[in-house]
């Protein structure tokens, strides 16, 4: 009978190997480190890659400056507030484009009263009165229509350029109005003129709420405000009164002595700032 030698590294059925990789003590704690080191370096390589990639990209760390962190967060657009009268002068509207904007909801139509544009017979009492006569009641306002026609923003001359479209339409023979010099300046108005032009329809009258000229008991409180406060209320308007009272091109000083010159006829002796 022949007898099978096994070969070299080939083991017989039951039989156990002992080739594992681990021999020594030595060896097992070298594999344990190792397995804590390598994801240590790891992280710190990748950790140097990140501050030296930063650093090539942004050397002076411009971008982390306040002004730099400002003007990534500005907003696109940004509101600036102007004083009246600030910057260039707006360009001067034609006569139709005034009565377009402004004056079309009611002379268009004829609604509350207004003479409707195109009918000669309603236009003609206005037309005897003639433009000057036209362009005050337009200032000052009457019956529904109010001061300037409720734009404040108009210029006299605009005005005026507006009455001639709409009244040429109707019967009217009117001159384009000669449009004002620069160089001509308008006399500083007194109180009483800037009443009789913006105030007095409201303030003769009590309209709207408004305090009546020389009612003492309405006009009191506001006379125990000073001069100033009234003037600022009135520049900027309030409740149903326009800014400026509907006169754009009063001055502040102007609407000052309009206020003083209506504490005057109230009885205020000496009106307080």
């Amino acid at each position: 009978m022949s007898l099978v030698v096994p070969r070299k590294g080939v083991f017989m059925s039951g039989e156990k190997s002992d080739g594992s990789l681990i021999k020594t003590p030595g060896q097992f704690i070298a594999i344990i480190v190792l397995g804590f080191l390598v994801p240590v370096l790891g992280v710190a390589l990748l950790a140097h890659f990140v501050v030296t990639s930063s650093k090539k990209i942004d050397p002076d760390q411009s971008s982390l400056q306040a002004s730099a962190v400002e003007a990534r967060i500005k907003p696109v657009a940004s509101v600036v507030i102007a004083e009246p009268g600030a910057g260039a002068a707006p360009a001067v509207r034609t006569g139709e484009q005034i009565v377009k904007q402004y004056c079309v909801a009611c002379h268009a139509t004829g609604a509350a009263g207004a003479p409707k544009i195109g009918d000669n017979a309603a236009w003609a009492k206005f037309l005897r009165g003639g433009l000057d006569q036209m362009l005050k009641t337009a200032i000052t306002g009457k019956g529904a229509m109010p001061p300037r026609g409720g734009a404040a923003d108009v210029s006299n001359y605009e005005l005026a350029r507006a009455i001639v479209h709409m009244a040429n339409q109707s019967g009217g023979t009117f001159k384009e109005p000669s449009a004002p010099t620069q160089a001509a300046q308008a006399p500083e108005r007194t109180g009483e003129q800037v009443v009789q032009a913006a105030c007095f329809r409201c303030h003769e009258t009590g309209l709207n709420g408004a305090p009546k000229i020389g009612d003492k008991a309405a006009w009191s409180p506001r006379i125990s405000q000073g001069v100033d406060a009234v003037t600022r209320s009135a520049i900027r308007g309030h409740g149903s009164m326009p800014a400026r009272g509907g006169l754009a091109e009063l001055t502040d000083k102007e609407i000052t002595s309009a206020i003083m010159y209506m504490f005057g006829r109230a009885g205020a002796e000496t009106p307080s700032k």
